[in-house]
Order: structure tokens, then sequence, then C-alpha cells
């Protein structure tokens, strides 16, 4: 038997392990696989996809009915590093979602149904870098802490939602922090917010979009850019003396009131004393004299 012909059964083997080894390979319906990554872009799914290969990078689920993701079979995929899920219906509430996908570096969250971030919800991410959570109307709170986790975070959009405020120290403390979205929220340009403001002023983060960031209330700072209004809030706020100020000068007055009150009926007193005293001591004297 020649060379060609004892190889030729081998051959076959080995294609036949091939494919036994591709068809293990499995595929989420309705969605496409290629190395590391699954697009499931634009499928009218409901639920999260099944099957999806547990050495996925990259998982992209943009443009579904997604209501829910599932923390469980997310845990699956621990080499995740970038998770698509912009414009679908995840709502209410995402604490404790990603506590297993650990490496994740790239999370899209815009177009959806967020109502509030917490402490708990991406505080196991802590290789995040790009976060993007802008275009969720329906967001109107931020925990100050809710960063806390994620001191790689040099991206953050959380442009085109329902927030009104944001406390200073839920982004100032992030000391990788580059890029902050924050165009067309309903901000309300209060006293509160002036620290907010002063730290956009001084920080070195990039805010794009920068001519739609602006006051929405209160009516007269409507419409002027965040760093623009800071002058007008630090002579309003600084100058300005609101019910407690007044209650507290008013008891300062008082009390000055009952200590000078106070003082100089002391010193009538003591006045009328020393005369008294005196009075009595020249009344003896002149006894004496007479004497």
């Amino acid at each position: 038997m020649s060379s060609s012909g004892r190889l030729q059964p081998l051959s076959l083997v080995f294609l036949l392990g091939m494919g036994m080894a591709l068809e293990m390979i499995t595929c989420p319906s309705r969605c496409s696989c290629q190395y590391l990554e699954v697009n499931c872009t634009g499928q009218q799914l409901r639920e999260f996809p099944a099957a999806i290969p547990l050495d996925t990078r990259q998982l992209i689920l943009a443009a579904n009915n997604i209501s829910y993701l599932p923390a469980v079979e997310l845990s699956f995929l621990a080499d995740l590093v970038y998770l698509d899920c912009r414009k679908n219906l995840l709502g209410d509430d995402l604490d404790f979602t990603f506590i297993g996908v650990a490496k994740l570096v790239y999370l899209d969250l815009s177009f959806n149904n967020l109502t509030q971030v917490t402490f708990s919800t991406f505080s196991h991410l802590l290789s995040l870098v790009v976060l993007k959570i802008s275009d969720n109307p329906n967001l109107v709170t931020i925990e100050k802490d809710a960063f806390a986790n994620n001191t790689w975070l040099r991206h953050l959009d959380v442009s085109r939602t329902g927030l009104t405020f944001l406390d200073t120290s839920t982004v100032q403390d992030l000391p990788n922090l580059r890029l902050l979205g924050l165009s067309d929220n309903l901000w309300h340009c209060n006293c509160s917010f002036l620290d907010f403001i002063t730290w956009m002023t001084d920080s070195n983060v990039h805010f794009p979009d920068a001519d739609t960031t602006t006051c929405h209330t209160p009516e007269g700072l409507r419409a002027l850019k965040l760093p623009a209004v800071e002058a007008q809030l630090h002579f309003s706020c600084l100058t300005r003396l609101y019910k407690q100020d007044y209650i507290f000068l008013c008891l300062i007055g008082f009390c000055i009131f009952l200590a000078g009150t106070g003082a100089a009926w002391l010193a009538g007193i003591c006045a009328v004393i020393y005369e008294v005293h005196t009075s009595k001591g020249e009344e003896e004297e002149e006894e004496e004299e007479d004497t």
C-alpha cells in the first residue's frame, strides 16, 4: 500500500473531527456569530438569547425588545468585555445584574427605560471604561456613590435623561474621567447645584455638546449654559438670605440686646451701690469731726 493510501483514512478522520467540532460551536437563534462575538442587532428579541458561547467577548443586543437581563445567564459569560444593549426596554432595577461580568470594559444602556442608578448597579464592574446611559428619559436619580467603584471610568454619558441634579462627588472622585455628557437634561440651577457648576469650570473633563448643556430651571436662567451661570449663582447664593438666616440674625440681635441690657443694669446697680457707700463714708467723717 502506498503512503498516500495510508494517509487518506487519517485525513478523513481529521476532517470528521473538525466537522464535529464545528457542529459543537453554537450560536443563538436569529443571531450571527464570529470569533468571540455574538451579534443579535434588530432581531425583535423579547428575551435574553440562549446558547451564547461561553467564550464570547463581545455581545451586541441592540435594537430589540429585551426588558430584563438575567444575572445568572450573564455570569456564564465571564470573559465578556463589550456589551451593547442600546435601544431596548430595560427598566427599573438593574442592581446586581452585572455581578458576574467583572471584566466588562464597555457598556451601552442608552435608549432604555432606566429610572435610577444606585451603588449596586455598576459596583462590580471594576474594569469599566465606557458607560453610556444617555437617552433614558425616566432616569431621574443617580446616587452620589453610584460610580464609587468604577475608578477606571473615562467616558460617561448621561445626556438626554430626566436628571435635574447631580452631586459633585459622583464624578469628581473619578480619577480617570475624561469625557462627561450632560446635554439636554432638566438641570435645576439653584444654589445646591453651584458646586457642580464650579467643578465643571475648574476640571479638565471634556463636555461634548456644551451648547446644549444648559439650565432648565429657574425661569430666569433657562437656556443659559451651565458654566455661564456660575457668576450669577455665586452672587445670588452668597448675598441672598434665607428664612433660617433671618431667624439666626434675629436670635443674635436679641442675645446682643439682652447682654447689653444686662450689662447696663449691672453697671447701674454698681453705680448706685458705690454712691450709697460713698455717701455713708462722708456722713461718718462729718459726724467724727463734729464730736
